[in-house]
């Protein structure tokens, strides 16, 4: 909070134990005796686009794997038919996305 000198009222909390007004400067309520805990909310920890990036890389993973075992490059049979759409639209895509999701990583990276 804001002190001001010209409004005192907007220079007072209420105390979380007892309930009644003191100063907002006070770290000790002078009706109750109580020590009021000091609020401080965690910042965001800027870790420069990590997560982005490593999931990127899993996601090209996975495309890779998918693409790897439709398109019939592994000697394993698979026990279903994979349709075509996978190979041609489905592992490309999830490629490009986490292609796209490491590229932006990097843009975080370099913006921090």
């Amino acid at each position: 909070m804001t002190t001001s000198l010209q409004n005192p009222a907007a220079a007072m909390r209420p105390c979380v134990f007892c309930g009644k007004l003191i100063g907002a400067h006070l770290d000790r309520c002078p009706f109750c005796r109580e020590s009021i805990p000091a609020v401080r909310l965690p910042s965001r920890a800027r870790t420069g686009g990590r997560e982005q990036r490593r999931r990127g890389v899993l996601y090209m993973l996975l495309g890779a794997v998918i693409y790897y075992f439709s398109a019939g490059y592994s000697r394993m049979t698979l026990p279903f038919a994979v349709p075509p759409v996978v190979t041609a639209y489905l592992a490309p895509t999830v490629f490009l996305a986490g292609l796209g999701l490491v590229l932006y990583g990097f843009y975080l990276r370099a913006r921090s």
